[in-house]
């Protein structure tokens, strides 16, 4: 049995521990919930409408781009590029159709390094870098980020957000990994038992000899479309956002 003093010193702690302005109380995890309800970087979009927005990062590519952009037109689909600052020094009549068609070209840093091993300087300069080619092949700033990897930390949010830039992911359950080549089955799979209202689905329009992915946008693009569903640039998706509790409303 703890003696009363004992008893009462173990209690006054405790609530001290609770206080609001106590270290515990201020530590908030900076997980995806913190960034998510932040607006700092976006996985999905919370929306009602029957709306998906494709990505394709790591182009463009004199091989696949062209053949991905015949299959977008073909089913009225809009997406966004992700697109390498040296690619687009290589390609930049790729990027203008890309622009021209309505598609969204987004920045994906100059030479797509591993940033958790950079300097904020070299990050810094991997974005401007690409912005300026994009803006000079284009005339358009890229408004959208994508680190490489989807690595993030709070340095590289902050220079997104300097630039005047959202930085956007992928929803968890829309990663097809055709980086990979895992097979033209595996990512129509991965995209069409998973869909639903407002993902942002991963793909690459370069992996390296391989032609899997628009193998399988050939199957993805009219059977989402007979669902019912429209394919949206991030930018247009961002203006279809419903607050969660709405989300969850509408769905249930």
């Amino acid at each position: 049995m703890l003696k009363p003093k004992l008893l009462l010193l173990l209690i006054l702690s405790a609530a001290l521990v609770h206080l609001p302005g106590s270290a515990e109380a201020r530590s908030v995890p900076k997980d995806r919930a913190y960034y998510e309800s932040r607006g700092d970087i976006v996985w999905e979009v919370p929306t009602q409408d029957k709306f998906i927005a494709l990505t394709f990062d790591d182009g463009p590519d004199a091989k696949l781009t062209p053949k991905i952009l015949e299959l977008l037109e073909k089913y009225d689909a809009k997406a966004t590029f992700f697109v390498v600052g040296e690619r687009v020094k290589r390609y930049p009549e790729l990027v203008k159709k890309e622009l021209a068609a309505g598609h969204e070209i987004g920045n994906h840093s100059y030479h797509h390094p591993a940033f958790e091993t950079l300097s904020v300087n070299t990050i810094k300069n991997e974005m401007d870098q690409a912005q300026q080619v994009i803006y000079q092949t284009t005339g358009h700033k890229a408004v959208l980020f994508r680190p490489p990897g989807g690595v993030y930390n709070e340095n590289i949010i902050n220079l997104a957000k300097q630039n005047n830039m959202q930085l956007i992911l992928w929803s968890w359950h829309q990663d097809t990994r055709d980086w990979s080549s895992p097979g033209v089955n595996k990512i129509v799979r991965k995209v069409l038992n998973n869909a639903r209202n407002g993902d942002i689905v991963l793909m690459h329009d370069f992996v390296y000899r391989s032609s899997q992915t628009p193998e399988a946008l050939k199957v993805i693009l009219p059977e989402l479309k007979k669902r019912g569903f429209s394919f949206v640039t991030v930018s247009e998706l961002l203006t279809h956002k419903v607050s969660p509790k709405q989300h969850i409303e509408v769905n249930h």
